[in-house]
């Protein structure tokens, strides 16, 4: 079973910073695409960000663009969501994936392995 563990989330105030870890197995990262996704209530999951491991390549929803950050650390089998500027429409469960897609997936249905979230709250 591949795990995917995430943490860094919390309570934090509107224009604040997170940083959310996720935590792989060694086997997670022969993926070649690894994405954050989140859910707040009453809508559905959506993409955040997303990085491949072969290219380098990252890419960001538009609601996050120049706020969020992806990045990886081949050396703890992490990856990161950096999370700056936050506002309240951020708050959400985030959860990380990984795909065995060639190229970034945005669609839940095309990520493999997933965590089970962290909660981010942003509150003014």
């Amino acid at each position: 079973q591949v795990q995917l563990v995430e943490s860094g989330g919390g309570l934090v105030q509107t224009g604040g910073s997170l940083r959310l870890s996720c935590a792989a197995s060694e086997r997670t990262f022969r993926s070649n695409a690894m994405g954050w996704f989140r859910q707040a209530p009453g809508k559905e999951r959506e993409f955040v960000a997303g990085l491949t491991w072969s290219g380098g390549t990252t890419y960001y929803a538009d609601s996050v663009m120049g706020r969020f950050t992806i990045s990886s650390d081949k050396a703890r089998n992490t990856v990161y969501l950096q999370m700056n500027s936050l506002k309240a429409e951020d708050t959400a469960v985030y959860t990380c994936a990984a795909a065995r897609a060639l190229v970034i997936v945005t669609t839940p249905m095309g990520y493999d392995y997933w965590g089970q979230g962290t909660l981010v709250t942003v509150s003014s």
